[in-house]
C-alpha cells in the first residue's frame, strides 16, 4: 500500500487532519447533555374544586313567559336574572310542553343591540313557535 505523506518535492503536508479533532467534540457534546440535569421543577398549584350550580332554573309559566333586556346587560326571565346556556336549556323545556306557553320579548329602550341579536338569535335557534314582541309602545316617542 503506499501512503502520501506530502508531496513528491518534500514538503511537509500543510492540511490538517480534522476528523480526530470532529471525533473529539462528538464525544465532549455526548458527555455535555448526559450531565445536564433533568428538569425536575414543578409548581404546585391548588386548584379550586369544581361544584355543580346550586342554583335552581327559573319558573317556567305554563302560559305565557317574558324575557326582558335590561340596560345593563342582563336578561331576565320572568323577572329572574338568567345567563345565556340557561336560557338555551329553559327555551328547550318550553318547546317540549304540551301546549307550549307564549314566549314575549321585551327590551328596555336602552338596552344593548347585539345583546338583543344574540339572544333573538338563540330564540331563534329553541324553535319557539309562540313568539311576540311586546311594549313597543316605549320606542314610539324614543329617540324624539
Amino acid at each position: 500500500m503506499a501512503m502520501s505523506a506530502g508531496k513528491s518535492d518534500g514538503e511537509p503536508m500543510m492540511e490538517m487532519n480534522t476528523t480526530p479533532l470532529i471525533d473529539v467534540m462528538l464525544c465532549l457534546l455526548i458527555m455535555f447533555i448526559m450531565s445536564i440535569p433533568v428538569a425536575t421543577h414543578s409548581i404546585d398549584i391548588d386548584l379550586p374544586v369544581a361544584t355543580p350550580p346550586t342554583d335552581t332554573p327559573p319558573p317556567i309559566d305554563p302560559v305565557k313567559n317574558k324575557i326582558v333586556l335590561t340596560q345593563d346587560s342582563k336578561v331576565m326571565w320572568n323577572g329572574t336574572q338568567i345567563d345565556q346556556g340557561r336560557l338555551v336549556q329553559t327555551l328547550e323545556a318550553t318547546t317540549r310542553m304540551t301546549p307550549e306557553p307564549e314566549l314575549q320579548f321585551q327590551p328596555e329602550p336602552e338596552a344593548s343591540y347585539e345583546l338583543s341579536a344574540q339572544v333573538l338569535e338563540v330564540i331563534k335557534a329553541s324553535q319557539v313557535t309562540k313568539f311576540g314582541f311586546v311594549g313597543n309602545e316605549q320606542f314610539a316617542t324614543f329617540g324624539k
